[in-house]
């Protein structure tokens, strides 16, 4: 499987639509935020750095300040693959952050969401 198209994507191209999705579904931009930052380490100013520069995604990931240690709590199917069974470490952190949008839009908690 060829990943290098989405690697290659610009993070800000993609951040609207995880805000879109979760607003359809009466969740905040907040709520993304916080699942982002809890995710990767970043926060709001760096977060908008990166957003402004157009990082893709595998710079995102790579200069995250840090992968949460719980990421390896994040289970279940997304794309029609089980996340925790993805072995390009860089496409599994992509699904990581779909599959917790995807909790977020389907309303689960945010204690649950973030592996408290």
């Amino acid at each position: 499987m060829n990943n290098t198209r989405v690697f290659k994507m610009s993070f800000a191209s993609v951040y609207p639509h995880y805000i879109q999705k979760a607003e359809k579904k009466a969740r905040s931009k907040q709520e993304v935020d916080e699942i982002i930052f809890w995710l990767t380490g970043y926060n709001e100013k760096s977060l908008q750095e990166l957003l402004d520069n157009k990082t893709d995604f595998e710079t995102f990931f790579a200069q995250a300040p840090q992968i949460n240690p719980n990421t390896s709590k994040i289970t279940g199917v997304i794309c029609g693959y089980r996340v925790e069974e993805i072995e390009d470490k860089l496409m599994q952190q992509i699904r990581y952050l779909d599959k917790l949008i995807d909790e977020l839009a389907k309303g689960k908690a945010m204690e649950k969401i973030l592996r408290k």
